[in-house]
């Protein structure tokens, strides 16, 4: 974009609209800049990684890699963490759970994901802060005979009790669902507002934490996007 001054002033999902990926891309570049030249190189490894795995995977109307960056820009812009572990996971936080196949570099040819030897492959290239902090977000096989809402439920809150960082990932990553649930149509609106909104309570109790590495004015924009998800699944709910 012409004008980096404007973009960096655009709410992310606006940038989505209006510009793309390639908006998103630009705000991105434009973000890391504050960062040391070394981990702006190592962001940059892990966004054409994420770039190249989830090049055919789709998020209902744009690329799937658009909300990984979002979640990764929102860490940086309104949540102030410039770690660049953390953001690295952020990238690739779904890597594992969706692509792990072309993580460890073979064909799907059926049998089970090789998800240990994917986190074993972002372990080597990354750093194992950033395999265990992928492996924090990434949902487990579920057992077939229980709800999988509530599976995912537990598994937020035992992953995220003991990794205070990972939590700032899955927060992101709800708000860029849960908030940005206006911002989807068809079937996913109703399944979003089910899945998320018992998810709402915990999640803020786990922010509120003291041990939750963020500012206290970034915990009340936080729960301020709560209250507005909220809002959105109740009225979403409401209507089905």
């Amino acid at each position: 974009m012409d004008n980096p001054a404007y973009l960096m002033t655009m709410p992310l999902h606006a940038i989505t609209e209006v510009l793309g990926e390639q908006g998103l891309r630009d705000r991105f570049a434009l973000e890391i800049q504050r960062l040391p030249e070394s981990d702006q190189a190592v962001l940059t490894e892990a966004l054409v990684l994420a770039a190249g795995l989830h090049a055919e995977q789709r998020r209902v109307r744009e690329p799937y890699l658009n909300h990984l960056l979002r979640v990764t820009i929102r860490i940086i812009t309104y949540y102030r963490v410039t770690d660049r572990d953390v953001l690295v996971a952020a990238l690739l936080h779904d890597a594992v759970e969706d692509q792990p196949w072309g993580l460890v570099g073979r064909p799907h040819r059926g049998g089970p994901p090789p998800r240990d030897e994917a986190l074993a492959v972002l372990a080597d290239r990354f750093g194992p802060r950033v395999a265990q902090l992928v492996n924090a977000v990434t949902n487990p096989e579920y057992d077939l005979d229980r709800d999988k809402d509530e599976q995912y439920r537990e598994h937020v809150v035992e992953s995220l009790d003991v990794d205070p960082w990972a939590r700032i990932i899955k927060v992101s990553d709800f708000t860029d669902n849960g908030v940005g649930v206006i911002h989807t149509i068809g079937p996913k609106v109703l399944r979003a507002a089910t899945k998320y909104q018992p998810l709402v309570p915990l999640l803020r109790e786990l922010v509120a934490r003291p041990d939750t590495p963020l500012l206290g004015e970034v915990k009340a924009h936080i729960f301020a996007q709560f209250d507005l998800a909220e809002k959105r699944f109740s009225a979403i709910l409401a209507e089905s």
